[in-house]
């Protein structure tokens, strides 16, 4: 067969399986179709190693004028060592099984408040959980399972918070099937981690990396207990960086496409050197079980928790006092900017570390200590991952020209208050704050508080982040003091009034 018909058949070939359809073959070769045979052929010139005249399809010149373009050199990849890891660090990832009592409501679990809530959300299918039952409410037993990793040889074990939630007993167990019986130091909610301590010394530790050194497209590996099943080792590689999941503004997720299911969150995502660059969190699924998403708490992250607890016994998360949004392309115009990168302020809270600082509605942060800004999600995490007290440089698009301002960061419970009138008996689990005038012209309400987060027996009812409470017991509130009051006497059950997408809905919510 000629060059000129090698490079036709190539040529005509990959057309038809492009277009589906379907090549027959004999024994001697491919057989074109009649209707495929050119009528004439036409002399052009070929790159390469053709005879200048000789004769030559359209097809196969513009073949060979595709191969003639010059190949993209990308650098080899290297497939990472996963057994190395798995021996190497896999002694330091340990089983935590957790028991306690959690409060439920009968009516809330019947109208399906149970599905509702990602504490069992997360335990459910693990094997020796007992789940309550329907029209059983008070006290319910629970045992759960999921993972963690030490981080001392002195024993200290990173976690995610929800793994521990309203556990009364916490065991670790090693891979070398050692157990511990282990103290909860402390716990964030807002980056869901825990630290818990075990007594024992000489224990093997992880080696840490720095997650800011991943990149999109890099290995990764997760080591944990899905579903009970002890050291499973699952990989993928790095999907996103630092993504923003609603109601989880402080951390800068790591998504990635290891499989990650019920049991190992808390437990370590690996680069492909072996280190430690996340903390398996959550996933994105519709059947409860993984469906390509993972996202995983940066490890840096993890640890400036870690020391506040160790320190302190508790976290302290910096406000700056704003209601940020993303700039779309018509915006960047109508403010005067050539690309859509910045976080828009869209109103400031009175009397916050941003209205002190001067900072004003309309105005687009376009830089942080330096950093460019390309979202709002990128201030949402740098502050709430800050100190009350630090001092942060904005850089300022203001009025077609820009600004910097210095500002120093107030306290994220200064302005977001629990509304809870005592550790037990009495929680009621609402974050509150009070509506500013934008808010209240902007939804048609002359008062009420923002519901921010929901815990424990508001979420069981069904209250939702993004609600706005009205009332209490027929009372109506607009200042969490007033919830404090009504609160005091530590009522069995209370009876809210909340605004949610236009409409007015009592949620009944019992608390002991």
């Amino acid at each position: 067969m000629t060059q000129t018909a090698k490079l036709t058949l190539t040529a005509t070939a990959a057309a038809l399986l492009a277009a589906g359809v379907t090549l027959t073959t004999t024994a001697s070769g491919w057989t074109a179709p009649a209707w495929l045979k050119p009528k004439a052929p036409v002399t052009a010139p070929l790159a390469g190693d053709a005879t200048p005249g000789s004769a030559v399809t359209p097809v196969a010149a513009a073949a060979a004028t595709v191969a003639a373009a010059p190949a993209v050199a990308l650098p080899p990849a290297q497939l990472p060592n996963y057994r190395a890891i798995v021996q190497t660090q896999g002694p330091a990832v340990v089983g935590i099984t957790v028991a306690g009592l959690h409060k439920v409501d009968g009516p809330a679990m019947a109208d399906g408040g149970m599905d509702n809530d990602p504490f069992f959300r997360f335990f459910r299918g693990i094997p020796g959980l007992r789940m309550p039952q329907p029209g059983n409410p008070g006290a319910q037993p629970f045992r759960g399972q999921g993972s963690g990793f030490i981080i001392s040889t002195d024993g200290l074990i990173l976690t995610n918070a929800h793994v521990v939630r309203d556990a009364k007993q916490v065991t670790v167990k090693l891979n070398d099937r050692r157990e511990f019986s282990a103290q909860v130091l402390g716990s964030d909610p807002a980056t869901d981690i825990a630290v818990l301590k075990v007594d024992a010394k000489g224990l093997p530790t992880v080696q840490l990396g720095d997650p800011r050194q991943v990149q999109v497209g890099d290995y990764v590996l997760a080591i944990g207990a899905p579903y009970g099943f002890e050291q499973s080792a699952t990989q993928g590689i790095v999907s996103a960086k630092g993504r923003s999941l609603p109601g989880e503004s402080v951390v800068p997720f790591i998504q990635t496409d290891a499989a990650v299911n019920p049991g190992n969150s808390g437990g370590p995502l690996f680069d492909a050197a072996g280190r430690v660059v996340g903390v398996n969190a959550q996933i994105y699924s519709q059947s409860g079980g993984f469906q390509g998403l993972a996202f995983s708490i940066p490890v840096d992250v993890a640890l400036r928790v870690k020391d506040q607890i160790v320190a302190h016994g508790k976290v302290e998360h910096a406000r700056l006092g704003v209601t940020l949004q993303d700039l779309s392309a018509p915006l960047a115009a109508s403010f005067g900017l050539d690309t859509p990168d910045g976080a828009l302020v869209s109103s400031v809270v009175p009397d916050s570390a941003a209205a002190k600082a001067g900072l004003k509605a309309g105005d687009v942060i376009t830089g942080i200590d330096g950093e460019p800004v390309h979202v709002a999600g990128d201030i949402s995490s740098r502050v709430g991952l800050a100190r009350p007290g630090d001092k942060i440089k904005l850089e300022l698009w203001r009025d077609k020209s820009r600004h910097t301002e210095t500002v120093s960061l107030g306290r994220a419970d200064k302005d977001v208050q629990e509304a809870s009138a005592a550790p037990e008996g009495g929680s009621l689990g609402l974050a509150l704050r009070p509506l500013e005038r934008q808010e209240l012209r902007g939804s048609g309400l002359d008062h009420g508080l923002l519901i921010e987060r929901v815990t424990g027996p508001a979420q069981l009812a069904g209250v939702q982040p993004g609600d706005v409470l009205l009332a209490l017991n027929g009372k109506p509130v607009d200042s969490v003091e007033q919830v404090r009051a009504a609160m005091k006497d530590k009522p069995r059950q209370v009876a809210l009034l909340v605004a949610r997408d236009g409409q007015q809905i009592f949620v009944p919510v019992r608390l002991g």
